[in-house]
């Protein structure tokens, strides 16, 4: 294993070596200023405006050595241009195929220019990361605030590649004409949609989606799954499919579907079955959140199963919920609601989430790794439509050999059968991965930018995903010695070490998906209780209420993943939607009498879908500001996101039942005030490390 500088180092392209950030001067200074500090020969502000100082003379090393060679590229493009338009006048095959050559050729030293630019960004982002941590100073906010909106700012030419886009649409048209040289010659501009068919072009572009976190609908999804993302490139391993199976991955699916189908499926039906066993209509948040509860253990020893094996965590996932929702089932006849609760806590005790996440980033081959992802998030979005959707099907009522079928215990039933069934084809068809000790092997010497010069040539795409054995290099502390470095690469063994590699960025970041899932969590909880109070509605109309919104999911993931999230900044779609999220929660309260169902479909609908929104966002700017050690072991990043999520859907469900001690009437509106005050909070808490998200 091998910190950054030194992959660094081993990734450069020879020729330009002395075009690079001085990553190992920068650490160097870093630890002279916290020498400085502790003997008090400086203050603050000389370490602030000295550091501001070398990072401005860094950068601009490397923005005018991009702007040097983006020059010679443009040249070398002129000149082909003048050959193309005589050649256009008299067509030869034999120089269009020099000609093509001629156009690659210029393709591949535009990836070694992006490859460059890559490093540097890399290296710049983490030397600010390692400055705020060593010092608690928020320079990384003043430094981009500064710096990158001013508007001859140099650190843009960096983040951003400013001028490229350009080269690479020269290379692209003229390409796409030779292709087609006994054709129209329709330009690549008349036909947006057709891609250019072409390895060199196709490298290209996904270089400068890597550069740009740029993104589109399958990339967005994937987001959503929290695996973490590589920072820094590297050739593929050839060895990367020995683990693949893909009947393995569709059983893992198969498990994230069924098991939000079983979380929503008893919701618009968890107040009847409340009163039917004696208790109270709000009791349903306790029936509810226990299998969260359940899901705040459980997602820790399932994670850590996971280490050793993925076919007997499922076995037992799935034997678990079996139970679980047999018990469940089998309150109604027992007349208890004790059965009922302890069904409910199976149902949560078998949550495999954990391992199916891990199986995609461990197993899955690195160019199928975006496309599992986005599986990963297509099944959970499809079973919470179809949990709501199946239990408005189930509304009948008959009895065999004095078991009760009806519209509250058939939801149960249901779902006892379904993991029955994928239990016996996870028997059969589940193929155990192969593991093996893997090691982070690293291009050295003079070939090794040469080594990543022939990946992208050859038309390798780099995957956006890293498994957890694969990602295994430190973000935050790097040191020269062999022995500290060694020990900051191990994973971190518990919460209370996981948490201490948290920023104030990340920890931002996790409030956030707290807030969200907390204030989705209310929206659909209460769903039942409070139609039923206001509105009268059936049952069946507040699983189809219910089904519509989980049916939302997608199509807005399409919309965000292809247009939005291309036009604007990750956080500028972030902050956005939190002040969607709040207006729609301030639209709910019932103010004005009488509440109507206008209003309260609408407010949910903004609500459910900018948290939607705000979910794919939030996981994707985690994975960028969380600390690579987090990307491994048990207490991973998902880990910490999922326990987030779960815990804050303890809570609302919890705040419903004990809000509802207060009377029906005034339960929207109390459930409703700490979702609001916890919206705000956030939305102020990112305002303040909004410049640290860039």
């Amino acid at each position: 294993m091998v910190a950054f500088g030194k992959k660094l180092k081993d990734s450069q392209i020879q020729e330009w070596q002395g075009y690079y950030i001085n990553y190992k001067l920068m650490k160097k200074k870093v630890r002279q200023y916290a020498h400085q500090i502790e003997l008090e020969a400086h203050n603050r502000r000389y370490v602030l405006k000295d550091f501001a100082r070398m990072l401005d003379n860094q950068i601009e090393k490397v923005v005018l050595f991009l702007l040097e060679q983006q020059g010679r590229i443009a040249s070398r493009l002129s000149h082909l241009g003048e050959e193309h338009d005589v050649l256009f006048q008299q067509p030869n095959e034999l120089k269009v195929s020099e000609l093509q050559e001629s156009y690659r050729a210029v393709g591949r030293d535009l990836l070694r220019l992006l490859f460059f630019v890559e490093m540097n960004a890399i290296g710049l982002r983490k030397i600010l990361k390692k400055f705020d941590k060593r010092f608690g100073y928020r320079f990384t906010d003043y430094y981009v605030k500064t710096r990158a909106n001013h508007p001859y700012s140099q650190l843009q030419q960096v983040f951003k590649h400013v001028g490229i886009g350009a080269v690479v649409g020269a290379i692209s048209r003229n390409l796409a004409e030779l292709q087609d040289h006994h054709g129209s010659y329709i330009s690549i501009y008349d036909q947006p949609s057709l891609p250019v068919q072409d390895p060199v072009v196709d490298s290209i572009k996904a270089a400068v989606e890597r550069l740009t976190n740029s993104t589109n609908f399958l990339q967005f999804l994937g987001k959503h799954a929290l695996i973490m993302q590589e920072e820094l490139a590297t050739p593929p391993d050839a060895t990367v499919d020995s683990g693949y199976h893909f009947m393995s991955l569709l059983l893992n699916l198969a498990n994230t579907f069924l098991y939000m189908v079983n979380t929503y499926i008893i919701v618009p039906t968890a107040d009847d079955y409340s009163l039917s066993l004696g208790a109270a209509a709000t009791v349903c948040g306790v029936v509810i959140g226990s299998m969260a509860v359940a899901q705040v253990f459980s997602s820790i020893y399932f994670s850590a199963w996971s280490n050793k094996t993925y076919l007997r965590p499922l076995v037992f996932s799935s034997i678990v919920l079996l139970v679980g929702n047999t018990l469940y089932a089998l309150a109604y006849d027992l007349d208890s609601i004790s059965v009922l609760l302890v069904g409910r806590l199976f149902c949560g005790l078998g949550s495999a989430r954990a391992v199916n996440r891990r199986y995609i980033s461990d197993c899955v081959p690195l160019k199928m790794r975006m496309q599992a992802s986005a599986g990963f998030v297509s099944a959970s979005a499809l079973g919470m439509a179809c949990g709501p959707a199946l239990a408005c099907l189930l509304q009948t009522n008959f009895k065999i050999y004095r078991i009760t079928f009806n519209s509250v215990t058939l939801p149960g039933w249901v779902m006892a059968f379904a993991w029955l069934f994928y239990l016996l084809w996870l028997s059969i068809s589940f193929k155990e991965p192969y593991r093996e000790v893997k090691e982070d092997v690293v291009p050295s010497g003079v070939n090794s930018g040469r080594i990543e010069h022939d990946a992208v040539e050859t038309g390798i795409v780099q995957p956006l995903l890293l498994s957890s054995e694969e990602k295994q290099q430190d973000d935050d502390g790097e040191e020269d010695c062999d022995e500290a470095s060694k020990e900051i690469q191990k994973p971190v063994t518990s919460i209370v070490a996981a948490y201490r590699l948290l920023t104030p960025s990340v920890k931002v970041q996790l409030f956030i998906y707290f807030m969200l899932k907390y204030a989705m969590e209310i929206l659909l909880a209460e769903s039942s209780v409070v139609t039923t109070y206001y509105f009268i509605w059936s049952t069946s109309r507040v699983a189809i209420f219910l089904a519509c919104l989980g049916l939302t999911v997608l199509p807005v993931n399409i919309i965000v993943g292809s247009y939005i999230s291309n036009m604007f900044e990750e956080r500028q779609v972030l902050l956005a939607s939190e002040i969607v999220v709040c207006l729609g929660i301030l639209l709910s309260f019932h103010i004005l009498t009488p509440y109507s169902e206008p209003q309260y479909i609408c407010s949910a609908l903004m609500t459910f879908v900018a948290a939607e929104v705000l979910e794919g966002v939030n996981l994707s700017l985690l994975s960028r500001v969380m600390s690579s050690r987090l990307s491994r072991g048990t207490y991973n990043g998902g880990l910490l996101s999922t326990e987030a999520g779960t815990l804050a859907r303890v809570i609302a469900d919890g705040t419903i039942t004990l809000a509802g001690n207060l009377g029906l009437s005034s339960l929207l509106n109390i459930t409703l005030l700490p979702s609001l005050f916890i919206c705000i909070s956030s939305i102020v808490a990112t305002c303040f490390t909004y410049n640290s998200l860039f």
